[in-house]
């Protein structure tokens, strides 16, 4: 069991006992973040950005942490999210294992791991943890909120929890909901890791460490984010040279086997198998519609905010352009002014990670109204 903290990490102490939606609370937890640009004296510049499941709160290089963030090119002076006139927050997901309290973090009341202790997780409690960030800041509305994959989920629970406290607001490649499809992959991952051995309810060790189970979870997980255009583009049907192939009849014979093992294998130590157990499920109970009896669109008819703009990629099959289409038409019921952009990218949802010369002018153009 092991947290992956990047180094000038800053910490915020949440509110103790910290209440979880499902049951049960946190007592000392904490929420890893960063900032980057200045908070103006009346504090009405400020943008929070909540993650996907894996990324730390590192999005960006700043001084104190000069190595590239996981949205690099996203975040800086002159850059979409222009740190000249922001200041931007982003928070590490409760419950993950980059600093903010998590299965891999210490129960304080036993000083062992959390491990399966921990309480169950629900998007809701991030949005919770990340509004009373936002609070012991100092501020009371931010200028924008943004959200990607999990995070677009999360934050629609923010604006759920937090009516009027967001003035623009931008969703990428998230849902009011999981499909089924999404659904049944995450959950033959977590399947994946439970049935190594070395899981052993929860109690694994670095020496004895579900690697099998998590590098077949990540495997999964990376061919759902991107599209089979992308992958037929890049590998097509070419095979190993003879002398990187393995004596196993049945090893790896394709370009393509050879890069999923080697971006399983660079994760499965970097990331702990019992958060991404907690995350992945959180993703899947998630639903903005049990607000409203079932139905989505009037969920997100009753949140309250001035302007969005939803982005998703017609390739994605996680959480489908459809999807994004429709949290903009239930904002719009609610009188925001909401559009829907969907890109034509081959990269699949991963897309606003790596399309930036599509998703960065959508982002800069709809900041530059804020």
């Amino acid at each position: 069991m092991a947290e992956f903290i990047p180094p000038a990490t800053r910490f915020f102490n949440l509110p103790s006992p910290f209440a979880m939606r499902r049951g049960g609370s946190l007592t000392g937890a904490r929420l890893a973040y960063e900032t980057w640009g200045t908070l103006s004296p009346a504090r009405d510049n400020a943008i929070l950005i909540h993650t996907g499941l894996s990324p730390s709160a590192h999005a960006a290089s700043r001084e104190a942490n000069p190595e590239p963030g996981w949205w690099e090119a996203m975040i800086g002076p002159g850059k979409a999210i222009d740190t000249r006139r922001w200041f931007v927050i982003c928070a590490n997901p409760l419950g993950s294992c980059k600093g903010s309290t998590g299965p891999a973090s210490t129960n304080p009341a036993s000083g062992e791991t959390y491990r399966l202790d921990f309480p169950d997780l629900a998007l809701e409690d991030i949005a919770a943890s990340t509004g009373a960030l936002v609070q012991a800041l100092g501020i009371e509305r931010l200028a924008a909120l943004i959200g990607c994959s999990l995070g677009g989920m999360s934050s629609l629970a923010y604006l759920q929890q937090f009516p009027g406290a967001v003035g623009s607001y931008i969703n990428i490649s998230g849902a009011t909901h999981a499909l089924p499809f999404s659904i049944a992959i995450r959950s033959l991952q977590r399947e994946a890791i439970r049935l190594d051995p070395a899981w052993d309810q929860g109690r694994y060790t670095e020496e004895s460490y579900p690697e099998s189970g998590m590098r077949m979870a990540r495997k999964l997980g990376v061919v759902t984010y991107r599209s089979a255009l992308e992958w037929d583009g890049r590998f097509g049907r070419v095979r190993l040279d003879p002398d990187r192939r393995e004596d196993d009849p049945f090893g790896l014979e394709f370009e393509v086997e050879s890069y999923l093992e080697g971006h399983a294998r660079r994760f499965i130590r970097q990331y702990d198998p019992n958060c991404y157990l907690y995350l992945s499920r959180a993703m899947d109970w998630f639903d903005l519609s049990e607000s409203a009896g079932g139905d989505a669109i009037a969920a997100l008819a009753t949140l309250r905010v001035p302007r969005a703009r939803v982005l998703g990629v017609t390739t994605d099959i996680l959480f489908p352009s459809s999807q994004q289409e429709e949290i903009a038409e239930g904002l719009r019921r609610g009188g925001s002014q909401a559009e829907c952009l969907a890109f034509p990218s081959p990269q699949g949802h991963d897309a606003f990670l790596v399309d930036f010369a599509r998703f960065s002018p959508a982002v800069a153009e709809f900041l530059a109204g804020a």
